[in-house]
């Protein structure tokens, strides 16, 4: 047996080395972050999506069920939403990995001060 292979410094290099490489491997399956470009785009018929009442337009939500959205809020006004300004398009905090549509809404919308 060589001297080496019990060097106590040298093991725990060894297990740093795999360790790192692990968690390098774990982030890089990880969805990437909110502001990524090319995030799918939110579909209403996704379960979160329906939780909330998302539409693609504000102008077809419904008034019955809804009675306290106003025609003026969309995504693009929302807190929750970042995406760029005039990007038809954009992350939203409510969904994240996914784009939502500027000109839609959802029942948590929270007007940006």
């Amino acid at each position: 047996m060589s001297q080496h292979e019990n060097d106590p410094s040298r093991r725990h290099f060894l297990k740093m080395a795999a360790g790192t490489a692990a968690a390098a491997a774990v982030v890089g399956a990880l969805p990437r972050h909110a502001h990524a470009a090319g995030l799918p785009h939110l579909s209403p018929t996704d379960p979160a999506a329906q939780a909330l009442g998302y539409v693609e337009d504000t102008a077809q939500v419904s008034q019955a069920k809804y009675p306290n959205h106003k025609p003026s809020q969309d995504c693009s006004n929302c807190n929750f939403y970042q995406g760029a300004a005039g990007a038809p398009w954009g992350p939203c905090q409510l969904f994240p990995g996914k784009d939502v549509n500027a000109k839609g809404w959802c029942s948590a919308h929270a007007t940006r001060k």
